[in-house]
């Protein structure tokens, strides 16, 4: 029977919530069982393992950001939109590290397809046409920006800046200014 009140919309959040506050390596259905106060096999009937759990935060974790990002592109363009876009991995990753290590997670193909990982790409995309890239170079970008935003955030997270100076936003504005000379000035094949 299923305990009243469980959903897997709800052991999905609590199991977000667990990441950020315990890490996203620690969340599994044992761990969620004893959130709630139950027992594990009752969970089972919410989500089919702690991979699946997994599956279902990354899904979430990424829905969010995409909506976050939706939302602070809207009527934005070129270094205003990149730094945007920037900003919203950044902050998010702050506020949810669990979570932004979630959306981190190697998805199958039907399942990415499925998920909100392909708005982010449009989103993506949607701030190069402001710079004119054309194929490949276009997926060229979008790749140098996801690794440029992830590879200082999880740097950052992990404190891999906290003793030097400058501090790390002038580091942050810095960073995105290189990115958008970087791509109004795209090299040339």
């Amino acid at each position: 029977m299923v305990r009243a009140g469980l959903s897997t919309e709800r052991v999905v959040r609590a199991g977000a919530e667990l990441a950020d506050e315990a890490g996203f390596d620690q969340v599994t259905v044992s761990a969620l069982a004893r959130h709630f106060d139950v027992k594990v096999a009752s969970l089972y009937s919410h989500v089919k393992s702690s991979q699946d759990l997994k599956t279902g935060i990354a899904l979430l974790a990424l829905e969010e950001l995409a909506d976050r990002g939706a939302a602070a592109l809207a009527g934005r363009a070129g270094k205003d939109a990149l730094a945007a876009l920037g900003d919203v991995y950044r902050d998010y990753a702050r506020e949810h590290p669990g979570r932004y290590a979630a959306a981190q997670l190697r998805l199958d193909p039907a399942t990415a397809a499925a998920g909100a990982g392909v708005r982010h790409a449009r989103m993506t995309r949607a701030i190069l046409r402001g710079y004119d890239l054309t194929e490949p170079d276009q997926t060229h970008a979008v790749r140098l920006l996801g690794s440029v935003f992830h590879g200082y955030v999880t740097l950052e997270l992990g404190g891999g800046f906290d003793h030097s100076a400058p501090d790390t936003q002038e580091t942050w504005t810095r960073i995105l200014d290189a990115l958008d000379a970087l791509l109004r000035n795209w090299p040339a094949k």
